[in-house]
């Protein structure tokens, strides 16, 4: 049998200093807090994916900024191999609230993150790298 790895999506929403954050209302990591995201359906545009996760999660509207990128150990999931397609978004309307799989949504300091579930940690760290370049007006 063939096996390929589930594609999933995050989001990820910097405002004035702090991005957003969902906490998990289901295993795995039930109770951590991670990006908003979730599964690519098929039929389904990974650029879709991410908008309809964003907006289920956490009530917002966003369009995409850039691809942050492409996060692919074979570890970073306990329920198995998943391959995630990470964005950089910005806010485009919605209310904030807690939706889908999302206990708790809100903003955290970049220099004070809750406990993170998957590999969100180092996908922040990135994120943060990318805002500092562009505040320095590196170019890729």
């Amino acid at each position: 049998m063939h096996r390929n790895p589930a594609l999933t999506v995050d989001g990820v929403l910097i405002e004035e200093g702090k991005i957003l954050l969902i906490r998990r209302g289901r295993e795995p990591f039930k109770g951590k807090w991670a990006l908003p995201g979730g599964f690519v359906e098929y039929g389904e545009s990974v650029e879709d994916a991410v908008i309809r996760e964003f907006k289920e999660e956490t009530g917002l509207d966003a369009e995409i900024i850039k691809l942050l990128g492409v996060y692919s150990d074979p570890n970073r999931d306990p329920r198995g191999h998943t391959v995630s397609i990470v964005y950089m978004l910005k806010r485009k309307g919605g209310e904030l609230k807690e939706g889908d799989d999302a206990a708790e949504v809100g903003f955290f300091p970049l220099d004070s993150l809750p406990e993170l579930a998957f590999d969100h940690g180092k996908i922040i760290e990135d994120a943060i790298k990318n805002q500092i370049k562009k505040s320095n007006r590196f170019e890729d």
